[in-house]
């Protein structure tokens, strides 16, 4: 029986709760009444991993990466400690041990190299990922939503228009992704510079706060609709996701195959419409909230918005500085990059007094967010820098042999989605593991090629739903502090499962 959740007079008055409060905000020290097990546990699964002979074809320096890049996953999975640290405990472990982990002998013996400025560049090799800051920019431009209140008001609009229904709550924040995915081709900018400023201010006025036992009123069950949703819509628009567009440059080179934008569509509308209506229900069946519906909210919020009155100047400077940012990212790719756009619009926002700098000091949700991805993009670019992800695709390659076309095509698409747990960015995943897998696939004799290289690249976009590292909204919503790290792995692993299920049972059919 769905739970009716009446709002009254205790539901608070003032906007969401500060961005101090979301994780990984915490500084780096255990949590309180953390199990030792915890910290034992990762460094046991790096031991064990590089106390195993090296896989054949494999260089040891290689495997030791591996066996550290392990234990890291597996700290970041039970987090022990908050996951920025986790991060760069990993980081400076490679670095201090860098002669014997990240560089081969021959690499060694080259004169004038020296291992420990190497290493450092590598380590902090992330800091420069365009990325990266546009994930920091993300919560700037939440702050500011915040401290204008705008983000309140728009929470309040959609909540009087569609709040009856947690559920139709959910399919507004997909709407929202929808309609801006065809001409944003970065999901980070759209998702963390305008859908999630707005939709974090919806969890306050259902009394959901982040990092407490209240975040699964309300506030989980949309921040996990919302990177979900993403995730289909950077799938289902060529021009949804940066890295589709490298996709088809590298296809077209490759494999000498080219798509246009309506052919890149038509492949994935089918399955795609189908996880869109099914994003919304799905995650309220597998992270239901407590929140289910209420005739008194829309009610309450027409209230609250009559309280604030008209627009103020701020707000309506914020306003015009986040329709500057989105006209930009949709119209000018060719001319600024989506990250600059972004640091551009927080400068505007400082000098326009929409923040502070001590506002953007005292955030420390977004610093630590900043350290936590940096590290794990250095992370994920060193197994491909010690060569793990060609021996991990040359492998799958030679265990296909002599399979038909087709049953070899489903293999290597399967291997392509679910490698992505190694990645912390889909554009490294496409550079490094595209090229192989086209490659492997030209080597089978009967592969349908333009059949097998529109699989791979469609499956782009739903693979970020898989971690809370695997593409750039997905550190914005996870660092909300409404889907605890336990939660988000589970749903990772069950939404990811659904995704590449539905989109391989459609494209069968649909595209081979």
């Amino acid at each position: 029986m769905s739970t009716i959740v009446q709002p009254g007079p205790a539901l608070p008055r003032s906007p969401s709760p500060s961005p101090e409060a979301a994780p990984p905000a915490a500084p780096p020290q255990a949590k309180a009444g953390t199990p030792i097990w915890k910290f034992l546990l990762p460094v046991v699964v790096a031991a064990i991993v590089a106390m195993i002979a090296p896989p054949a074809g494999l260089a040891p320096h290689a495997w030791y990466f591996f066996a550290i890049f392990a234990g890291v996953i597996v700290g970041l999975m039970l987090e022990p400690l908050p996951g920025a640290a986790i991060g760069l405990i990993g980081v400076s472990v490679v670095t201090v041990l860098s002669p014997w982990v990240l560089y081969a002998p021959a690499e060694l013996a080259k004169a004038g190299f020296k291992p420990a400025n190497a290493s450092l560049n590598w380590a902090l090799s992330g800091f420069a990922n365009t990325t990266v800051w546009l994930i920091f920019a993300a919560f700037m431009f939440a702050l500011g939503y915040e401290k204008t209140g705008l983000g309140k008001r728009i929470a309040l609009w959609l909540v009087k228009a569609m709040g009856r229904k947690t559920l139709t709550l959910g399919y507004a924040v997909a709407i929202a992704d929808v309609v801006l995915a065809p001409f944003t081709p970065s999901n980070t900018a759209r998702s963390g510079g305008t859908v999630y400023p707005v939709i974090r201010n919806l969890p306050a006025l259902y009394d959901s706060k982040p990092n407490d036992p209240s975040s699964r009123r309300i506030g989980g069950y949309l921040m996990w609709v919302a990177i979900a949703a993403t995730c289909v819509t950077s799938s289902m628009f060529l021009t949804g996701l940066a890295p589709n567009l490298l996709a088809v440059e590298l296809v077209s080179k490759t494999a000498k195959v080219s798509f246009s934008w309506m052919e890149w569509f038509s492949a994935f509308a089918p399955a795609g419409l189908l996880l869109l209506l099914a994003v919304p229900l799905l995650a309220y069946v597998f992270y239901k909230p407590e929140v289910t519906g209420g005739d008194e909210v829309p009610n309450w919020a027409r209230a609250e918005l009559e309280k604030m009155g008209g627009l103020s100047g701020r707000e309506i400077g914020l306003g015009a500085l986040v329709m500057l940012a989105l006209a930009l990212w949709i119209f000018g790719g060719n001319l600024i990059n989506a990250t600059t756009v972004a640091l551009v619009v927080i400068s505007l926002m400082v000098l326009g007094k929409v923040v502070s700098w001590d506002d953007i000091l005292a955030n420390k949700a977004a610093w630590n967010t900043l350290v936590w991805f940096a590290t794990l993009v250095a992370l994920a670019d060193g197994l491909n820098k010690v060569g793990f992800v060609k021996w991990f695709a040359d492998s799958i390659g030679s265990s296909v042999a002599g399979l038909s076309p087709t049953v070899a095509m489903v293999a290597l698409v399967a291997v392509f989605f679910f490698t992505h747990y190694l990645f912390a960015s889909v554009t490294a995943h496409v550079t490094a593991m595209l090229p192989v897998m086209l490659a492997v696939g030209m080597g089978i004799p009967g592969m349908d090629m333009r059949a097998f290289s529109l699989m791979l690249m469609l499956t782009l976009g739903i693979m970020g739903v898989l971690t809370p590292y695997a593409t750039g909204p997905s550190p914005v919503y996870y660092g909300s502090g409404y889907i605890p790290s336990k939660d988000y792995w589970r749903l990772g692993a069950i939404f990811g499962a659904i995704f590449f299920a539905v989109f391989l049972a459609v494209a069968l059919v649909w595209i081979v």
